[in-house]
């Protein structure tokens, strides 16, 4: 986990758009959003993040394919501390378990 998220960045995410889709309701939580599309709003305090969204080709690893989503946040008026307790539950519910 990081210990800071800065106002606008990007992840690859190894899931299909149907996937992220269930994911999103936890992984934001008790704060309110709008799905649009391939975007989605999140209200967050007096500040939002807003969040698109690209299916992308599957990353090729030998003989296993993965489904990639190309994720963009964009942060508003949210600090650093308000970025952080939020991209942790996020990062919670969104990441994928092995070992």
């Amino acid at each position: 986990m990081q210990s800071f998220y800065p106002e606008r960045f990007e992840r690859d995410m190894a899931c299909t758009e149907a996937e992220w889709l269930q994911w999103l309701p936890r992984a934001v939580g008790p704060h309110a959003y709008q799905i649009n599309g391939t975007s989605a709003r999140v209200t967050i305090g007096e500040g939002e993040l807003r969040l698109t969204w690209q299916v992308m080709p599957p990353r090729v690893i030998a003989l296993m394919r993965l489904p990639r989503l190309r994720l963009d946040f964009a942060f508003s008026q949210l600090d650093d501390a308000q970025r952080l307790a939020f991209m942790k539950r996020f990062d919670l519910y969104t990441q994928r378990g092995g070992g």
